[in-house]
């Protein structure tokens, strides 16, 4: 038998009313055996569903039956036999085999259930990944994950942007501060890239007009929560000519579109987890800093002065008030003061201590953050310099204002975050094949 042979069908695929006489080939894993003495069922699971094969003892080849019995659950076999309609089995189908190939054989015991009867503490899964991923709740997550960032793209793209990457190691910190991995490059110290920022604002001035990326940021930070990595997958835009009022539109329509074709494309895969989403209704509430200071005080014990940035028990506060006043749970806060955003941020000409900067919440965290930039050089280095940074470390960002850079605007949104959000998924872990966090490494 060729590898082509192996399988001609994905479980999901095979129709008994259109194959008729057809053979067909299944491929995949041993999810379980029932061996009932005068019958014994197999089921086959692939990435699509599962596939009942069945021997029935006085009708089968006694070496093909012994070889069915002996199968250990979880090993790759590919099943070649006829199709018979049988509305009890995963499908409405049985395969009826002539041949069962056995491609590896797993070992035993597992290092944890796949059916779903034993559950497995989240870093037992993390440790195996390979074994979890087989169970169906865990691939209908980053099914769902697929369908988030397949939405992205399509959407922007149809709103004009262009996809762009941008470096990974770089020489200085994008927007100041410690939370930099440093690397050795060769004879020069460099370090992971912790945001693509500076990188798209360059594109501004080279009149790509509207760009957007998909990639990797890394924060050398020693957040220990559920909703912290230190390796995650940023979706960042930038646009010409606008302000930060036109890309929070930009924002929140593709939110919602999103949610949409994961609703229309990824029904089964929200099922398995239970899960129904709602459309979030646009455009989101604008919540102002100060507003946001007042519910707070006004509703918690904390007292916050204005100026203070807002911690997660502040954030819960502010994302209960708008989900009872909306019945929404994504909502924006505008107008923060100057000195608590990065020193890319345009300050308000006729009131500098605010900013256009804004934050895109949803009712549990944060999810985006972005603003209008500045985009005069001179402004520009006062506030490189007023958050005690050196401006000759960003001269290669620098210079792009120095020979005509329009007036521009973007954000950047985590998409682990989103994806959490989306599910109600406790931990972020949850959402990320292969997690980095400040405990682990591997695999």
């Amino acid at each position: 038998m060729s590898l082509a042979d192996l399988r001609t069908h994905y479980a999901s695929e095979i129709k008994p009313e259109e194959l008729g006489d057809e053979k067909v080939s299944v491929a995949g894993w041993v999810h379980e055996v029932r061996d009932l003495g005068g019958i014994c069922f197999v089921v086959i699971r692939d990435r699509t569903g599962r596939s009942q094969v069945t021997l029935v003892k006085k009708k089968t080849d006694p070496e093909l039956l012994d070889r069915a019995r002996k199968l250990v659950r979880e090993s790759v076999v590919s099943v070649t036999g006829s199709v018979k309609p049988e509305g009890k089995a995963p499908n409405g189908y049985e395969v009826i085999p002539d041949e069962i190939t056995l491609l590896n054989e797993a070992e035993s015991p597992l290092p944890m259930d796949t059916t779903g009867k034993v559950e497995a503490e989240l870093d037992t899964r993390l440790d195996s990944r390979f074994i979890d991923l087989r169970r169906e709740k865990t691939t209908a997550v980053f099914r769902i994950r697929h369908e988030v960032l397949r939405a992205v793209r399509d959407f922007l793209t149809d709103n004009g942007f262009i996809e762009t990457s941008s470096p990974k190691v770089v020489a200085t910190a994008t927007e100041g501060g410690t939370s930099l991995f440093p690397i050795t490059y060769f004879d020069r110290e460099a370090f992971l890239n912790q945001s693509p920022q500076l990188f798209k604002q360059i594109l501004m001035s080279g009149g790509m007009d509207r760009v957007f990326e998909i990639g990797p940021i890394f924060r050398a930070e020693e957040h220990d929560t559920r909703r912290h990595l230190n390796e995650a997958t940023s979706i960042d835009i930038e646009a010409s000519f606008c302000d930060h009022f036109d890309v929070m539109e930009v924002l929140e329509n593709m939110v919602a579109y999103i949610y949409e074709q994961v609703i229309e494309n990824a029904s089964d895969s929200l099922e398995v987890l239970g899960v129904e989403l709602k459309v979030p209704k646009v455009p989101f509430k604008r919540v102002t800093y100060d507003e946001a200071i007042e519910i707070v005080n006004a509703n918690t014990d904390e007292m916050l002065n204005w100026g203070d940035d807002l911690g997660t028990s502040s954030e819960h506060a502010i994302g209960e008030y708008v989900f009872k006043e909306t019945g929404e749970s994504h909502y924006f806060i505008i107008d923060w003061p100057t000195e608590i955003k990065p020193f890319y941020a345009m300050p308000y000409e006729d009131n500098p201590v605010l900013s256009k900067g804004f934050d895109m919440m949803h009712r549990t965290m944060e999810l985006s953050s972005g603003a209008q930039r500045i985009h005069k050089p001179e402004l520009l280095i006062e506030r490189i310099e007023s958050q005690g940074l050196d401006p000759e470390g960003f001269e290669f960002y620098l210079k792009a204002f120095r020979y005509g850079m329009p007036p521009h605007a973007g954000w950047g949104i985590g998409c682990e975050r989103l994806v959490m959000t989306m599910l109600g998924t406790e931990n972020i872990r949850d959402v990320v094949l292969f997690p980095r966090d400040r405990r682990r490494l591997s695999p």
